[in-house]
């Protein structure tokens, strides 16, 4: 059995904690005072709980806060299952959990942040959930030790129209690609300096594609990055 639930307990809190702080690496995400306080001024603070085994843990969290009033939107932070956990729907549960507490708070879109080279999340986040690529910072967050493992934080920026559902781009209309690595995450701790120059090598190519007006229309497993214009 497993469930998804609000965090409304200082120690469900500090589990959350705990739970990000083991999935992220040394640099702390989010507090857990700041989780308190999105929790009760009325924002999206839920935990994922699992019993399998008998002995019910949590096993993943999802933060996200409203954004500007009148927009209708809110921002999801973060959203994270153990590894272990990772592979079996869950992740999918837990962002249709997350769109139906919004359309429940009048939310018509979700926006987020991913890194461009971890290839799992731009398969689920654009193939899977149907969300749209909206834009592309350099180092977003700065230099950190958490995800990119010291690398810098480019990012793409994405919006989930809730009832709106992105489409994968008819084949005729794709006008360019760009490949990233199968698992950057996994190149990270073996070869940090050929992460970092997939990195930079993004970077450019991303820069130069989104220069001549072509957007990110899909996501190919084999291919990359789909480019329509």
């Amino acid at each position: 059995m497993r469930s998804i639930r609000d965090l409304d307990t200082v120690e469900l809190i500090l589990d959350a904690q705990s739970l990000l702080d083991s999935i992220r690496g040394p640099e702390r995400v989010i507090d857990a005072g700041t989780l308190r306080a999105l929790q009760q001024s009325g924002n999206y603070v839920v935990g994922f709980f699992d019993d399998e085994d008998g002995a019910e843990r949590m096993v993943g969290s999802s933060i996200a806060f409203f954004g500007a009033p009148g927009r209708r939107r809110m921002h999801s932070h973060i959203t994270a299952l153990l590894p272990e956990y990772r592979g079996r729907g869950w992740g999918r549960e837990l962002k249709e959990h997350q769109r139906q507490w919004a359309f429940s708070q009048d939310v018509g879109c979700i926006t987020w942040t991913f890194d461009p080279l971890v290839a799992r999340n731009a398969h689920f986040f654009i193939s899977v959930l149907g969300a749209r690529v909206t834009g592309y910072s350099v180092n977003n967050y700065g230099i950190f030790g958490g995800g990119d493992a010291g690398d810098e934080s480019d990012r793409l920026d994405v919006e989930w129209a809730l009832a709106d559902i992105a489409k994968a781009p008819a084949e005729e209309t794709v006008v360019a690609t760009l490949e990233i690595p199968s698992d950057v995450e996994s190149m990270r701790e073996s070869d940090p300096d050929a992460a970092h120059e997939w990195r930079t090598r993004l970077r450019a190519q991303m820069e130069e594609l989104r220069g001549r007006g072509l957007k990110i229309a899909g996501f190919d497993v084999k291919r990359g990055y789909l480019f329509t214009a």
